[in-house]
């Protein structure tokens, strides 16, 4: 079975060849260098090859020792490297312990060629805009290329005197090296809605620190008042864009955010806080009206149904207390008194007295019975009609006549 060289890593212990020595072990490359031994001192060492992919460790190598040389102290030799990697914008900074004019040029290797069996001492190369230069830092973000490798950085620097000196090595890893920096953050409010607009770390435009790190955003906001306790509020978004509602009209918050990275457990530091103003809320007043409104209708059906009731009552307590309907006429004096109310004494009507003159009756009767007789009498002398049924009816009508006007 053919296995790549590439899926070879290699353990070196190495140890001071004295009585109490202090191992130690690392991992290294198979052509690597290995730093900060004591000088003049003899050392000893084995390999040992795994195959991580296979779980599987080979045997040690045989032991090798060698001493090492006199240290020779270049005070122009750069010292103290450091890397300052914030939203994918790396820096390398060193100190010059030399007061001397000295020139640097930083140098970098991408980092597969040192898993390789061959010599990369000369596959080294220089920093673009970092050659020869006097300043102690550099900016190396052109070199970063990917950010699924790894990098090494070095500084060789060049005396006056044209002697040579390079720094110790500085393994770079971009995504995890990297500081996320505090988003940008632009608040607006509608009604009583607040919106929050978030740049990511480094800029819209950067565009590795959206595509690699998958940041999410936490949102905290407060009521700026004199209140200390007030409490301030968290929303976690996923999105650069985000609304709040849980607000109270013609009130000041205060909004900061940050970004965080799950992935490589990273945080950013918090923006710069953003105060705004809600406005007054515009429903008050409809809701004021309305309740008014509501309010004065329920007092007018109050009122209408209280003057009907009393109305009601007024019309009752007249009917029974004074009543305005009579009896007719022709029954006005049945069973001795008037039709009135039950319950109070009926008043007695007055009575017109009334006197029958019986002598001017008889007299006013006996003079219409002779005219009336005169004219019977005269029609019979005439001859015209003369029988016994006429006299008979004459006789029968006089009865009657009389008894009429008696």
């Amino acid at each position: 079975m053919w296995i790549s060289q590439l899926s070879f890593k290699y353990n070196l212990v190495i140890w001071e060849n004295s009585s109490d020595a202090e191992v130690r072990s690392q991992s290294i490359f198979p052509t690597d260098t290995i730093s900060d031994l004591a000088p003049e001192t003899t050392y000893c060492l084995k390999v040992q090859a795994t195959l991580p992919l296979y779980s599987q460790e080979g045997l040690f190598s045989p032991i090798h020792c060698v001493k090492t040389t006199r240290k020779v102290n270049d005070l122009f030799c750069p010292a103290n490297l450091k890397v300052f990697a914030l939203n994918m914008k790396f820096h390398l900074h060193w100190n010059n312990p030399y007061k001397q004019h000295v020139n640097y040029t930083v140098q970098y290797l991408i980092g597969y060629l040192k898993k390789l069996h061959d010599d990369y001492s000369e596959k080294w190369l220089n920093v673009p805009r970092c050659e020869n230069i006097t300043n102690t830092k550099c900016n190396f973000t052109s070199i970063i290329t990917t950010t699924s490798g790894f990098y090494y950085l070095r500084v060789q620097a060049m005396s006056q005197y044209n002697k040579s000196c390079l720094s110790n090595e500085v393994i770079i890893d971009p995504l995890r090296i990297n500081e996320i920096g505090p988003p940008a953050v632009k608040v607006d409010v509608s009604d009583v809605l607040l919106h929050v607009r978030i740049s990511p770390p480094g800029g819209s435009e950067n565009e590795i620190m959206t595509e690699h790190y998958y940041l999410s955003y936490q949102i905290m906001y407060r009521k700026n008042s004199s209140d200390n306790e007030e409490k301030m509020k968290v929303k976690e978004i996923k999105q650069t864009i985000a609304t709040i509602s849980d607000l109270t009209p013609s009130t000041q918050y205060c909004v900061k955010v940050k970004a965080f990275s799950e992935t490589y457990n990273k945080s950013s530091p918090f923006s710069n806080e953003e105060c705004i103003k809600t406005p007054e809320d515009k429903r008050l007043p409809l809701i004021i009206l309305a309740t008014f409104v509501t309010a004065l209708i329920a007092v007018l059906v109050v009122a209408v149904l209280f003057i009907f009731f009393l109305y009601q009552a007024y019309n009752k307590i007249k009917y029974v207390f004074f009543p305005s309907c009579k009896p007719p006429l022709n029954i006005e004096g049945f069973g001795g008194q008037l039709f009135g109310s039950p319950y109070l004494p009926t008043a007695e009507e007055p009575i017109e007295s009334c006197y029958v003159i019986e002598s001017i009756i008889e007299e006013v009767n006996q003079i219409d019975f002779k005219d009336y007789k005169h004219s019977k009498q005269s029609s019979r002398d005439s001859g015209n009609y003369s029988n016994d049924d006429d006299t008979s009816g004459s006789k029968g009508s006089e009865g009657m006549l009389e008894k009429e006007i008696i």
